[in-house]
Protein backbone atom coordinates (compact mmCIF):
# COMPACT_ATOMS: atom_id res chain seq x y z
CA UNK A 1 0.00 0.00 0.00
CA UNK A 2 1.72 3.19 -1.44
CA UNK A 3 0.95 6.29 0.97
CA UNK A 4 0.50 8.29 -2.09
CA UNK A 5 -2.63 6.23 -2.80
CA UNK A 6 -4.11 6.24 1.07
CA UNK A 7 -3.42 9.82 0.90
CA UNK A 8 -5.90 10.17 -2.05
CA UNK A 9 -8.55 8.80 -0.07
CA UNK A 10 -8.22 11.43 2.59
CA UNK A 11 -7.66 14.23 0.38
CA UNK A 12 -11.18 13.59 -0.92
CA UNK A 13 -12.66 13.63 2.68
CA UNK A 14 -10.53 16.85 3.48
CA UNK A 15 -11.81 18.91 0.71
CA UNK A 16 -15.27 18.34 1.97
CA UNK A 17 -14.26 19.23 5.55
CA UNK A 18 -12.75 22.32 4.46
CA UNK A 19 -15.61 23.30 1.95
CA UNK A 20 -17.93 23.31 5.01
CA UNK A 21 -15.49 25.07 6.93
CA UNK A 22 -15.07 27.82 5.19
CA UNK A 23 -17.65 30.25 6.94
CA UNK A 24 -16.34 29.70 10.23
CA UNK A 25 -12.88 30.02 8.99
CA UNK A 26 -13.25 33.55 7.12
CA UNK A 27 -12.55 35.61 10.55
CA UNK A 28 -9.43 34.20 10.83
CA UNK A 29 -6.78 37.28 9.58
CA UNK A 30 -4.37 35.02 7.43
CA UNK A 31 -7.19 33.07 5.85
CA UNK A 32 -7.34 31.99 2.81
CA UNK A 33 -3.79 31.37 2.72
CA UNK A 34 -1.61 32.87 -0.41
CA UNK A 35 0.02 30.98 -2.55
CA UNK A 36 3.76 30.47 -1.52
CA UNK A 37 6.12 32.15 -3.69
CA UNK A 38 7.92 29.72 -6.69
CA UNK A 39 11.72 30.30 -4.70
CA UNK A 40 10.00 28.01 -1.75
CA UNK A 41 9.22 24.56 -1.22
CA UNK A 42 5.20 24.05 -1.35
CA UNK A 43 5.03 20.64 -0.55
CA UNK A 44 5.84 21.32 3.24
CA UNK A 45 6.89 20.34 5.30
CA UNK A 46 10.22 19.03 3.92
CA UNK A 47 12.00 16.55 6.07
CA UNK A 48 15.92 16.72 6.12
CA UNK A 49 18.47 14.53 5.72
CA UNK A 50 19.80 15.44 9.33
CA UNK A 51 15.77 15.07 10.66
CA UNK A 52 14.86 18.51 10.99
CA UNK A 53 11.75 19.44 9.92
CA UNK A 54 10.65 22.77 8.20
CA UNK A 55 7.19 23.89 8.25
CA UNK A 56 6.20 26.54 5.96
CA UNK A 57 2.04 28.31 6.22
CA UNK A 58 1.12 31.61 4.11
CA UNK A 59 -0.47 33.94 6.13
CA UNK A 60 0.42 37.90 5.71
CA UNK A 61 -2.31 39.26 7.68
CA UNK A 62 -1.67 36.61 10.53
CA UNK A 63 -0.74 38.86 13.89
CA UNK A 64 0.82 35.23 15.15
CA UNK A 65 1.51 31.76 13.81
CA UNK A 66 2.39 28.44 15.79
CA UNK A 67 3.64 25.05 15.00
CA UNK A 68 1.51 22.46 17.61
CA UNK A 69 3.18 19.28 17.07
CA UNK A 70 0.81 16.73 18.33
CA UNK A 71 1.89 13.76 20.37
CA UNK A 72 -0.52 11.01 21.83
CA UNK A 73 -4.13 10.27 20.48
CA UNK A 74 -6.72 12.38 19.27
CA UNK A 75 -7.47 15.56 21.94
CA UNK A 76 -7.74 15.69 24.85
CA UNK A 77 -5.35 12.86 25.56
CA UNK A 78 -2.94 14.34 23.56
CA UNK A 79 -0.18 16.55 24.75
CA UNK A 80 1.65 19.18 22.26
CA UNK A 81 4.79 20.87 21.70
CA UNK A 82 4.38 24.44 20.42
CA UNK A 83 6.34 26.38 18.58
CA UNK A 84 6.45 29.84 17.51
CA UNK A 85 6.78 30.75 13.40
CA UNK A 86 8.53 33.67 12.02
CA UNK A 87 7.38 35.68 9.36
CA UNK A 88 9.19 37.19 6.48
CA UNK A 89 8.39 40.18 4.48
CA UNK A 90 6.41 38.42 2.29
CA UNK A 91 4.17 37.02 4.82
CA UNK A 92 5.11 33.47 4.86
CA UNK A 93 5.65 32.38 8.31
CA UNK A 94 8.48 29.46 8.89
CA UNK A 95 10.09 27.29 11.90
CA UNK A 96 12.65 24.14 11.77
CA UNK A 97 12.77 21.92 14.84
CA UNK A 98 14.40 18.77 15.43
CA UNK A 99 16.19 16.96 14.88
CA UNK A 100 13.24 14.59 15.67
CA UNK A 101 13.52 10.38 15.84
CA UNK A 102 12.07 8.50 13.09
CA UNK A 103 8.47 8.63 13.49
CA UNK A 104 5.31 9.99 12.24
CA UNK A 105 4.38 13.46 13.52
CA UNK A 106 0.37 14.88 13.98
CA UNK A 107 1.01 18.42 13.54
CA UNK A 108 -1.46 21.98 12.86
CA UNK A 109 -0.74 25.53 13.20
CA UNK A 110 -2.18 27.93 15.54
CA UNK A 111 -3.23 30.90 13.15
CA UNK A 112 -3.96 33.71 15.53
CA UNK A 113 -5.41 30.90 18.29
CA UNK A 114 -7.69 29.19 15.50
CA UNK A 115 -5.97 25.34 15.03
CA UNK A 116 -6.31 24.74 11.20
CA UNK A 117 -4.62 22.00 9.21
CA UNK A 118 -1.36 22.63 6.43
CA UNK A 119 -3.26 23.34 3.19
CA UNK A 120 -0.18 22.78 1.08
CA UNK A 121 0.27 18.98 2.77
CA UNK A 122 -2.46 16.31 1.16
CA UNK A 123 -1.49 13.72 4.16
CA UNK A 124 -3.86 14.37 6.64
CA UNK A 125 -6.27 13.10 9.36
CA UNK A 126 -10.04 14.58 9.54
CA UNK A 127 -11.73 13.16 12.87
CA UNK A 128 -14.51 14.33 15.07
CA UNK A 129 -11.88 16.27 17.31
CA UNK A 130 -9.50 17.40 14.90
CA UNK A 131 -8.32 18.40 11.66
CA UNK A 132 -4.48 18.08 11.31
CA UNK A 133 -1.77 16.76 9.01
CA UNK A 134 1.14 14.30 9.24
CA UNK A 135 4.42 14.33 8.54
CA UNK A 136 7.09 11.08 8.67
CA UNK A 137 10.80 10.83 9.24
CA UNK A 138 12.04 8.19 7.76
CA UNK A 139 14.62 5.94 9.16
CA UNK A 140 17.46 4.31 8.21
CA UNK A 141 16.99 1.40 8.05
CA UNK A 142 13.04 1.92 7.48
CA UNK A 143 10.86 1.59 10.57
CA UNK A 144 8.53 -1.40 10.72
CA UNK A 145 5.84 0.90 9.81
CA UNK A 146 7.83 2.56 7.13
CA UNK A 147 6.97 2.09 3.27
CA UNK A 148 9.63 -0.60 1.98
CA UNK A 149 10.10 -1.96 -1.38
CA UNK A 150 8.40 -5.35 -0.52
CA UNK A 151 5.48 -6.32 -2.74
CA UNK A 152 1.98 -4.14 -1.84
CA UNK A 153 -1.57 -4.91 -0.81
CA UNK A 154 -4.36 -2.47 -1.67
CA UNK A 155 -6.84 -0.51 -0.06
CA UNK A 156 -9.94 -0.30 -0.99
CA UNK A 157 -12.79 2.08 0.21
CA UNK A 158 -16.40 0.09 -0.18
CA UNK A 159 -19.89 1.83 1.20
CA UNK A 160 -22.75 -0.04 2.60
CA UNK A 161 -25.83 0.13 3.92
CA UNK A 162 -26.10 -0.91 7.68
CA UNK A 163 -29.49 -2.31 8.27
CA UNK A 164 -28.79 -2.09 11.75
CA UNK A 165 -28.02 1.46 12.30
CA UNK A 166 -30.15 2.50 9.12
CA UNK A 167 -27.66 4.39 7.76
CA UNK A 168 -25.23 4.25 4.79
CA UNK A 169 -21.42 4.09 5.58
CA UNK A 170 -17.91 3.98 4.52
CA UNK A 171 -15.32 0.56 5.12
CA UNK A 172 -11.66 0.58 4.21
CA UNK A 173 -10.36 -2.98 3.51
CA UNK A 174 -7.12 -3.72 2.82
CA UNK A 175 -5.74 -6.85 0.42
CA UNK A 176 -2.51 -8.41 1.38
CA UNK A 177 -0.38 -8.49 -2.32
CA UNK A 178 -1.27 -12.55 -2.25
CA UNK A 179 -4.90 -11.29 -2.93
CA UNK A 180 -5.01 -10.74 -6.69
CA UNK A 181 -2.06 -13.02 -7.63
CA UNK A 182 -3.35 -16.09 -5.54
CA UNK A 183 -7.33 -16.39 -7.32
CA UNK A 184 -8.39 -19.66 -5.47
CA UNK A 185 -6.87 -19.01 -2.34
CA UNK A 186 -9.12 -17.42 0.81
CA UNK A 187 -7.81 -15.62 3.83
CA UNK A 188 -8.11 -14.86 7.27
CA UNK A 189 -9.51 -11.08 8.47
CA UNK A 190 -8.96 -8.72 11.17
CA UNK A 191 -11.47 -6.45 11.91
CA UNK A 192 -9.50 -2.91 13.23
CA UNK A 193 -11.51 -0.35 15.24
CA UNK A 194 -9.99 3.01 15.87
CA UNK A 195 -10.09 5.41 18.60
CA UNK A 196 -12.81 7.97 19.75
CA UNK A 197 -12.38 11.09 17.96
CA UNK A 198 -10.70 9.52 14.97
CA UNK A 199 -12.70 8.55 11.73
CA UNK A 200 -12.49 5.31 10.04
CA UNK A 201 -9.63 5.47 7.71
CA UNK A 202 -6.69 6.39 10.70
CA UNK A 203 -5.63 2.79 10.71
CA UNK A 204 -4.93 3.08 7.27
CA UNK A 205 -3.16 6.44 7.45
CA UNK A 206 -1.74 7.42 10.63
CA UNK A 207 -1.77 4.36 11.87
CA UNK A 208 0.27 2.70 8.65
CA UNK A 209 -1.78 -0.76 8.88
CA UNK A 210 -1.48 -2.10 5.64
CA UNK A 211 2.39 -0.55 5.49
CA UNK A 212 2.96 -2.73 8.55
CA UNK A 213 0.92 -6.09 7.86
CA UNK A 214 2.79 -5.80 4.47
CA UNK A 215 6.23 -5.69 5.83
CA UNK A 216 5.69 -8.10 8.54
CA UNK A 217 4.51 -10.64 5.64
CA UNK A 218 7.24 -9.60 3.24
CA UNK A 219 9.75 -11.19 6.26
CA UNK A 220 7.94 -14.24 7.01
CA UNK A 221 6.59 -12.72 10.06
CA UNK A 222 2.84 -13.00 9.52
CA UNK A 223 0.08 -14.69 7.38
CA UNK A 224 -1.35 -13.16 4.85
CA UNK A 225 -4.12 -11.77 5.76
CA UNK A 226 -7.39 -8.90 5.31
CA UNK A 227 -7.40 -5.79 7.54
CA UNK A 228 -11.50 -4.43 7.31
CA UNK A 229 -11.71 -1.05 9.29
CA UNK A 230 -14.98 0.10 9.94
CA UNK A 231 -16.76 3.04 11.99
CA UNK A 232 -16.80 2.74 15.49
CA UNK A 233 -19.15 5.22 16.24
CA UNK A 234 -23.03 4.19 16.36
CA UNK A 235 -23.92 7.40 14.12
CA UNK A 236 -22.55 10.55 12.69
CA UNK A 237 -23.06 12.11 16.35
CA UNK A 238 -23.03 8.86 18.50
CA UNK A 239 -20.84 7.59 20.92
CA UNK A 240 -18.67 4.36 20.60
CA UNK A 241 -17.66 4.38 24.11
CA UNK A 242 -20.32 3.68 26.10
CA UNK A 243 -22.79 0.13 26.64
CA UNK A 244 -24.97 1.33 24.24
CA UNK A 245 -22.17 2.15 21.90
CA UNK A 246 -20.60 -0.88 22.01
CA UNK A 247 -24.15 -3.03 21.93
CA UNK A 248 -24.89 -0.92 18.66
CA UNK A 249 -21.55 -1.12 16.83
CA UNK A 250 -21.25 -4.81 17.67
CA UNK A 251 -24.87 -5.60 15.75
CA UNK A 252 -23.94 -3.51 13.38
CA UNK A 253 -20.25 -5.87 12.72
CA UNK A 254 -21.74 -8.85 13.45
CA UNK A 255 -24.69 -8.08 11.51
CA UNK A 256 -23.99 -6.12 8.62
CA UNK A 257 -20.17 -5.54 8.38
CA UNK A 258 -19.19 -8.97 8.75
CA UNK A 259 -21.64 -10.87 6.14
CA UNK A 260 -21.01 -7.96 3.82
CA UNK A 261 -17.11 -8.79 3.69
CA UNK A 262 -17.88 -12.45 3.56
CA UNK A 263 -19.96 -11.70 1.12
CA UNK A 264 -17.85 -9.55 -1.25
CA UNK A 265 -14.03 -10.89 -0.26
CA UNK A 266 -12.70 -14.53 -0.47
CA UNK A 267 -11.74 -15.10 3.32
CA UNK A 268 -12.15 -17.92 5.40
CA UNK A 269 -15.47 -17.42 7.41
CA UNK A 270 -14.88 -18.91 10.87
CA UNK A 271 -13.78 -17.78 14.13
CA UNK A 272 -10.41 -19.50 13.75
CA UNK A 273 -9.36 -17.52 10.81
CA UNK A 274 -11.03 -14.17 11.98
CA UNK A 275 -9.76 -11.32 15.19
CA UNK A 276 -10.63 -8.68 16.09
CA UNK A 277 -8.43 -5.61 17.54
CA UNK A 278 -8.65 -1.78 18.32
CA UNK A 279 -6.70 1.12 20.05
CA UNK A 280 -8.31 3.01 23.32
CA UNK A 281 -11.80 3.68 22.44
CA UNK A 282 -11.59 0.63 19.96
CA UNK A 283 -9.69 -1.66 22.20
CA UNK A 284 -12.21 -1.94 24.52
CA UNK A 285 -15.16 -2.30 21.70
CA UNK A 286 -12.51 -5.19 20.99
CA UNK A 287 -12.00 -6.29 24.19
CA UNK A 288 -15.72 -6.54 24.78
CA UNK A 289 -17.42 -7.50 21.35
CA UNK A 290 -14.55 -10.07 21.08
CA UNK A 291 -15.42 -11.63 24.43
CA UNK A 292 -19.46 -11.45 24.13
CA UNK A 293 -18.83 -13.22 20.95
CA UNK A 294 -15.88 -16.05 21.65
CA UNK A 295 -18.04 -17.69 18.83
CA UNK A 296 -16.89 -15.62 15.76
CA UNK A 297 -13.84 -14.00 17.07
CA UNK A 298 -10.64 -16.55 18.19
CA UNK A 299 -8.34 -13.75 18.33
CA UNK A 300 -8.42 -10.42 20.35
CA UNK A 301 -6.24 -7.75 20.83
CA UNK A 302 -6.74 -4.65 22.82
CA UNK A 303 -4.19 -1.89 22.63
CA UNK A 304 -4.68 0.87 25.38
CA UNK A 305 -7.90 0.05 26.39
CA UNK A 306 -10.51 2.18 27.94
CA UNK A 307 -12.22 -0.52 28.83
CA UNK A 308 -9.84 0.18 32.18
CA UNK A 309 -11.08 3.29 33.33
CA UNK A 310 -15.09 2.97 32.49
CA UNK A 311 -17.35 3.57 35.58
CA UNK A 312 -16.49 1.64 38.58
CA UNK A 313 -19.82 0.43 38.00
CA UNK A 314 -18.77 -1.90 34.97
CA UNK A 315 -19.62 -5.13 35.83
CA UNK A 316 -16.61 -7.03 34.08
CA UNK A 317 -18.57 -10.56 34.40
CA UNK A 318 -20.97 -8.95 32.45
CA UNK A 319 -18.72 -7.91 30.20
CA UNK A 320 -17.41 -11.29 29.77
CA UNK A 321 -19.58 -13.89 30.33
CA UNK A 322 -16.85 -16.23 29.87
CA UNK A 323 -15.03 -15.12 33.46
CA UNK A 324 -16.87 -18.18 35.41
CA UNK A 325 -15.43 -20.64 32.67
CA UNK A 326 -12.28 -20.15 31.98
CA UNK A 327 -11.50 -23.32 30.67
CA UNK A 328 -14.32 -22.96 28.16
CA UNK A 329 -13.22 -19.49 27.04
CA UNK A 330 -9.34 -20.55 26.72
CA UNK A 331 -10.62 -22.99 24.82
CA UNK A 332 -12.10 -20.65 22.34
CA UNK A 333 -9.62 -17.60 22.80
CA UNK A 334 -6.44 -18.28 21.28
CA UNK A 335 -4.83 -15.10 22.00
CA UNK A 336 -6.62 -12.36 24.47
CA UNK A 337 -3.61 -9.84 23.48
CA UNK A 338 -3.27 -6.85 25.88
CA UNK A 339 -0.76 -3.56 25.64
CA UNK A 340 -0.82 -0.44 26.87
CA UNK A 341 2.28 2.25 26.59
CA UNK A 342 4.50 2.33 29.62
CA UNK A 343 3.78 6.47 30.27
CA UNK A 344 0.24 6.06 29.15
CA UNK A 345 -2.17 6.74 32.18
CA UNK A 346 -4.57 3.62 31.46
CA UNK A 347 -0.93 1.61 32.04
CA UNK A 348 -1.86 0.95 35.63
CA UNK A 349 -5.70 -0.04 34.97
CA UNK A 350 -3.85 -2.22 32.40
CA UNK A 351 -2.13 -4.14 35.18
CA UNK A 352 -5.64 -4.24 37.11
CA UNK A 353 -6.87 -5.69 35.12
CA UNK A 354 -4.27 -8.63 34.21
CA UNK A 355 -4.59 -9.22 37.58
CA UNK A 356 -8.41 -10.27 37.43
CA UNK A 357 -7.87 -12.28 34.52
CA UNK A 358 -5.44 -14.25 35.88
CA UNK A 359 -6.97 -14.51 38.83
CA UNK A 360 -10.06 -16.45 36.61
CA UNK A 361 -7.83 -18.19 34.75
CA UNK A 362 -8.16 -16.70 31.64
CA UNK A 363 -5.32 -16.81 29.39
CA UNK A 364 -3.85 -13.46 28.18
CA UNK A 365 -0.47 -12.14 26.76
CA UNK A 366 0.96 -8.79 27.87
CA UNK A 367 3.37 -6.07 25.39
CA UNK A 368 4.20 -2.88 26.80
CA UNK A 369 6.95 -0.17 25.04
CA UNK A 370 7.93 3.05 26.15
CA UNK A 371 5.04 6.14 25.46
CA UNK A 372 2.07 7.15 26.23
CA UNK A 373 -1.50 7.23 24.98
CA UNK A 374 0.20 7.49 21.15
CA UNK A 375 0.19 6.32 17.89
CA UNK A 376 4.00 5.12 18.05
CA UNK A 377 2.68 2.33 20.94
CA UNK A 378 -0.01 1.38 18.66
CA UNK A 379 1.41 0.69 15.41
CA UNK A 380 3.99 -1.43 17.58
CA UNK A 381 0.90 -3.42 19.68
CA UNK A 382 -0.43 -4.05 15.59
CA UNK A 383 2.74 -5.36 14.61
CA UNK A 384 3.09 -7.25 17.97
CA UNK A 385 -0.26 -8.62 17.49
CA UNK A 386 -0.72 -9.33 13.82
CA UNK A 387 2.51 -11.26 13.83
CA UNK A 388 0.86 -13.82 16.09
CA UNK A 389 -2.40 -14.31 14.55
CA UNK A 390 -3.62 -17.31 12.66
CA UNK A 391 -0.84 -19.62 14.53
CA UNK A 392 -1.51 -22.85 15.78
CA UNK A 393 -3.22 -22.82 18.99
CA UNK A 394 -1.22 -23.20 22.00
Amino acid sequence: MRVAATSAFVVLVLLRTFAAAQAPLTHIAGWPPVAIPPTAATNAPQVHDDHTITFRLAAPNAQRVALELRAGGPPPQGHDRSHPMMRDSQGLWSVTIGPEPPEIYRYAFLVDGISMPDPHNQSAVVGRAQLTSYVEVPGSPPRFDQWRDVPHGALHLREYRSAVLGIQRTLYVWVPPQYEVESRRRFPVVYLRHGNGDPASTWATLGHAGIIAENLIADGRATPMILVMPSGYPSDSGEGSTEEGVVATTRELLEDIVPFVDGHYRVVGDAAHRAIAGLSMGGMQAFISGLRNVDKFAWIGAFSSTVVILDPRFNLRAAIPGLDDAAATNKRVRLLFLSCGTEDPRFDGHLTLMSVLKANGIRHEWFSTPGSHEWKVWRQSLAEFLSMLFKAAR
